[in-house]
């Protein structure tokens, strides 16, 4: 049967679960892990040594570690205290706009499946963990506008509507949407540019669809439900996720040049910043036709343009990246002569996701995920960082174990 045409279980070993799948790289060396299934889940000692203690659950070794034995498992990953806190202030709010304007909820997910399909097409070369994107969607759903409302309120009470539409919340706006992207780097999901990206598309997204909240509740009232969620929904949807893929871009160029995130996003954040105040502006002048006519609209479709194209390459450039590295990455990981025909060929891998049942699929996923984050982690320029490693071996391992 030709390689292209192999199924995704061909290529798993039939060792029992949680059994490493292949040779164990040389660096760092890894102690067989507890028996299966005698050993119960529980904290025990790191066999990559890397902290004291790392998570058993009961088939495999997780990526969580702790320096307690006695510590317990971080919270589910799609949540973090900042998006708790956020939840708590942003769900009394969508409660009293559901029951005011009930339309404006369903409503005001319109965004999300023009914008999602597309950022889920650019996410293909590294496939994002379920959570992570759910995460980042909640951080710009819940805490950036829960903040940015508070200040443009602020703003608005103490000045006038352009102030706030012009200068309030494009700085506002933007600076806690990079925030969701800086708190992905920080949780060290993000491994190359188009993370950056995918994440950043992921924050602006979820900000947008609270904002419709109170975007459509207030035109349902005024009228002007239909027009507004023509505007919104179907004619710009791509207008916030715009603004913060240069935020995104700048903390995934700074993660794939080793360089600091700070240094990156001292042009990332203004150039973000500066388009949202740019297209605010042009809607303030809406009754100057002839400005959003023959200004206004061309120059965002140019700018749209410009980051579609800029994404393609990216895109590409990245896919070649990995399908290059997939070799060495097969002596260094064990892969298995299936796997490698797999995921060395990117028509063959997407053939054999599609033969899937759905209940592979996050198998499948995971394996592919886990060795585009190494793949990554080797193009960095520099010495390697062997501790990421050995967590995303881990990660691998139990992937493979799974499949």
């Amino acid at each position: 049967m030709s390689p292209r045409y192999l199924t995704y279980c061909g290529w798993v070993h039939s060792t029992p679960p949680g059994q490493p799948s292949g040779p164990l790289p040389p660096v760092p060396q890894v102690p067989a892990p507890p028996a299966v299934p005698e050993t119960p889940a529980g904290w025990y000692q790191d066999p990559w040594q890397i902290t004291e203690w790392r998570w058993w659950d009961g088939w495999a070794w997780t990526a969580h570690v702790s320096g307690n034995p006695e510590a317990k498992p971080k919270i589910k990953g799609w949540l973090s205290w900042p998006i708790v806190v956020g939840l708590v202030l942003a769900i009394p709010l969508t409660i009293f706009i559901a029951i005011q304007t009930p339309i404006a909820i369903p409503l005001a997910f319109i965004p999300l499946f023009v914008v999602g399909p597309v950022l889920w097409w650019i996410d293909r070369i590294e496939p994002e963990p379920l959570q992570d994107r759910v995460h980042a969607f909640l951080w710009g759903a819940t805490i950036s506008g829960v903040v940015a409302g508070i200040i443009n309120s602020i703003v608005f009470a103490l000045s006038n509507e352009t102030w706030a539409a012009v200068v309030s919340a494009p700085f506002s706006e933007e600076i806690m949407k990079t925030l969701g992207v800086v708190w992905a780097f920080r949780r060290k999901e993000i491994d190359g540019v188009m993370d950056g990206i995918v994440y950043a598309g992921w924050v602006a997204l979820g900000f947008a669809v609270v904002e419709n909240f109170l975007y459509f509740s207030d035109a349902a009232n005024a009228g002007a439900l239909i027009q507004v969620v023509i505007a919104r929904g179907f004619l710009t949807p791509f207008a916030h996720p715009l603004f913060t893929f240069w935020s995104g871009l700048a903390v995934g160029w700074a993660v794939s040049r080793q360089k600091s995130i700070g240094s990156q996003l001292a042009w990332g954040l203004p150039v973000a910043i500066g388009l949202h105040a740019a297209w605010n502006g042009s809607l303030t002048i809406a009754e100057r036709q002839e400005v959003v006519l023959l200004i206004a609209i061309p120059a965002f479709i140019l700018i749209f343009i410009c980051c579609g194209v800029a994404l393609v390459k990216i895109r590409g450039r990245e896919q070649a990246t990995f399908l290059a590295q997939v070799p060495a990455l097969s002596q260094r990981y064990g892969l298995s002569a299936q796997e490698v025909a797999i995921f060395g060929d990117w028509r063959t891998m997407l053939a054999t996701r599609k033969r899937l049942d759905k209940s592979k699929r996050k198998s499948f996923d995971d394996v592919h995920g886990n060795l585009a984050r190494l793949a990554a982690l080797h193009a960095r320029p520099g010495a390697l960082d062997t501790d990421a490693e050995a967590v995303l071996v881990s990660r691998l391992h139990t992937a493979r174990s799974t499949a």
